[in-house]
């Protein structure tokens, strides 16, 4: 049989991660090379020549490529965008600049609103109206519109959003107006609310149209950038992306709905660690991503990520986290509910005018990067904390390809911080240690406390260069009682990538009661999502019987303000669907707000349909059998400094290749591997499972 490859590529703050697959053997191989930030596309270029150099692979044998990448964040976040125009019904031009009532902090009198993405002279209204049941009230004024097309022409604008009063019932002003900028200009990209975000909530979906059409240009050169960069390799595979909330999609979706893959990167680490644990029997578990420039925790329930229309980018917290709403710029797409922090490997240690210590949330990232990599950093950082408390080798790092300086870090604390503060070198190490474990515990609990779900309920998934580093002693303060270390964590997010299936997400709004509801209509709007689905994943090269769909509502009782997402059977809805989901609906909002009112009529407010292509998933391989971890795995000893210990004691650091399966641990140890360390407190013991995964757990 002829080898067949996948290929995940990750691009990360400071590191890009790659996995290579062999969809026969599944036998894998992993790259890791600094992230190239003025250029991401030449750390992709680079990573997978690594990995196809070195396992003599054929770019022909490559049948996916699979890409996770932070591209359109940091377009938005640096303001890297096009210029871009918005056009929207006449009277509703300052949309963008009223934005919304809600505040991230209720006291700050200081307080500003974000700069909307598009100024005032760029924003247009155009006669036409429609009512809330989308009939037409003012026809489009055609004429109107291309007089505003002049003025854009005039203006220069490379990209333009679209959205419309009601358009999200009544699709027909939009799509005449799109269809005189394809005439009118052809070299400008535009993007439509009503193929963006047919949803109500007029400045949401505006804000959703307009970073679709501000990123466009700038995902499409970079996505284009990538493949034309690989015509020549060879690779004839299809080229995909990670979407937001956990599909992926081809580079020429991506290209039309970037607003989809805002969280791509993120995405991925969430989808690996679901991968894991239902392979492991374990279907809730929570998984912990820390990486070299922040930490990202996300929830799985009976092996379903959890996932919000909620979320926001670009402002001071762009994360999904309670007390951050109105700080950026909201989304209104399917995204993994994810908690995301300033805290990586390279996040700076500093005193602030008070004289108090804090860690992040800026980071030295891949340029300089840490003080013990020697490219210039001066600013000393958690992983400088790591190597003076002999946590992290300073001889194995990146298996040996990179070489730390111990004497350059500890100066850096001493300099920056210890002198500052009065105190030694490990005790100053050991606080930034133990402020960044208080802020990624924080995370955690926002992903579960504050959903409602008990941390002491699920597995500790942890991953990302530095996961393994820290997740002992997050688990410890949480009382989560198992700690899961995957074989390869640097590169467990790139691994994401390749166990996820194509996806096509839909929505359409419809407002109704449950108890009045027509059925008939409900039942045509998800056949029309479902052909929609259809059609994309066949022009994809989908086959049928590979092809699933996935039924969603959401609800709310009459009068709420928001509303929470069930699921939904695959059958036509009847009479008893109905009554089930009314019942999930109760249940799903005692769980979420502790309370439920069944005599309180509910409504529906949107339908949604998530279409996908099973990907066949790799399986894991099993290890062979331990004999002796502590005579065969045993490397050399090295002191460590925990604070159990109050100092420093004398660890064992174990060769990771070399543990077996049912090998035993005993902490405080270390066990070190290419592209991560795990940290074994005392008290604490690991266990390798058959496949090679460490459980960690109280001795």
């Amino acid at each position: 049989m002829t080898e067949q490859y996948r290929i995940g590529v990750d691009i990360g703050g400071t590191f890009t991660d790659g996995i290579l697959l062999n969809e026969i053997t599944g036998e894998i191989r992993t790259g890791k090379v600094p992230s190239t930030p003025d250029d991401p596309s030449e750390g992709f270029l680079r990573v997978v020549n690594r990995m196809l150099d070195d396992g003599a692979i054929a770019p022909e044998m490559v049948k996916y490529v699979v890409h996770g990448t932070t591209v359109a964040t940091n377009a938005i976040i640096e303001g890297n965008l096009a210029k871009t125009a918005f056009i929207t019904t006449e009277g509703f031009r300052d949309l963008l600049e009223i934005q919304t009532g809600i505040r991230p902090t209720l006291y700050d009198l200081q307080f500003e609103k974000l700069r909307p993405l598009v100024p005032r002279y760029l924003s247009f209204g155009v006669p036409e109206r429609l009512d809330f049941r989308g009939d037409v009230l003012i026809p489009l004024d055609e004429g109107a519109m291309r007089r505003i097309v002049e003025e854009l022409r005039g203006e220069g604008v490379e990209s333009i959003a679209v959205c419309l009063l009601h358009s999200y019932i009544n699709s027909e002003h939009e799509e005449r107006i799109g269809e005189i900028l394809g005439e009118e200009l052809p070299t400008v990209l535009y993007s439509l609310s009503s193929a963006v975000a047919p949803e109500f909530r007029e400045y949401f979906r505006a804000s959703t149209t307009v970073i679709n059409a501000a990123i466009r240009p700038v995902v499409s050169q970079y996505l284009g950038k990538i493949k034309s960069r690989f015509q020549g390799s060879g690779i004839s595979g299809e080229w995909l992306v990670m979407q937001s909330s956990g599909g992926v999609f081809t580079f020429e979706a991506a290209m039309e709905r970037p607003v989809f893959m805002v969280e791509s990167g993120p995405a991925a680490g969430v989808i690996a660690a679901n991968h894991l644990g239902k392979n492991l029997g374990h279907e809730n578990v929570i998984s912990f991503d820390m990486g070299g420039t922040t930490a990202k925790a996300g929830l799985i329930e009976n092996g379903t990520p959890r996932v919000t229309k909620d979320y926001e980018v670009g402002g001071t917290a762009a994360t999904t986290e309670h007390g951050s709403r109105g700080s950026g710029y909201p989304i209104r797409t399917p995204v993994i509910d994810l908690v995301e922090i300033g805290a990586g490997g390279g996040s700076i240690a500093w005193i602030d005018s008070g004289g108090i210590l804090r860690v992040g949330p800026r980071s030295a990232g891949a340029d300089p990067g840490p003080v013990c990599y020697g490219q210039g950093g001066t600013q000393p950082t958690i992983t400088d904390a790591n190597l003076v408390l002999g946590r992290i080798s300073p001889d194995y790092f990146l298996g040996g390809e990179m070489r730390l300086d111990v004497d350059a870090a500890r100066q850096a604390i001493k300099e920056r911080c210890a002198d500052p503060l009065g105190m030694g070198v490990d005790e100053v190490a050991l606080g930034i240690v133990e402020i960044a474990n208080s802020a990624m515990v924080g995370a955690l609990r926002r992903v579960s406390v504050q959903r409602g779900y008990d941390p002491r309920d699920f597995v500790l998934v942890a991953f990302g260069g530095a996961g393994p580093v820290h997740a002992n002693r997050l688990a410890a303060e949480l009382e989560m009682p198992t700690v899961l270390v995957p074989m390869s964590p640097g590169t467990t997010s790139a691994m994401g990538l390749l166990v996820t299936d194509i996806k096509h997400d839909y929505s359409v709004a419809l407002i109704q009661r449950a108890d009045r509801i027509d059925i008939n209509v409900a039942n045509e709007q998800f056949q029309q999502m479902r052909g929609e689905g259809q059609m994309a994943l066949s022009r994809e090269g989908v086959a049928d019987e590979e092809t699933r769909f996935v039924k969603q509502a959401d609800m709310r009782y009459v009068g709420q303000s928001y509303e929470l997402t069930v699921s939904l059977r695959e059958e036509e809805l009847d009479s008893d669907a109905l009554d089930e989901i009314l019942a999930q609906f109760h249940q799903e909002h005692e769980r979420s707000y502790g309370f439920k009112a069944e005599r309180e009529p509910v409504e529906f407010v949107a339908l949604r349909l998530s279409a996908m292509g099973v990907i066949p998933k790799p399986q894991m391989r099993k290890i062979r059998r331990g004999v002796d971890a502590s005579s065969n795995a045993v490397k050399e000893t090295r002191p460590v400094y925990f604070a159990e210990t109050g100092g420093r004691v004398d660890c064992p650091i174990f060769d990771r290749y070399e543990l077996g399966s049912r090998d035993e641990v005993e902490g405080p140890a270390i066990i070190e591997e290419v592209d991560s360390t795990t940290v074994i407190h005392p008290g604490y013991r690991a266990d390798v499972d058959e496949f090679g995964n460490l459980f960690l757990s109280k001795s």
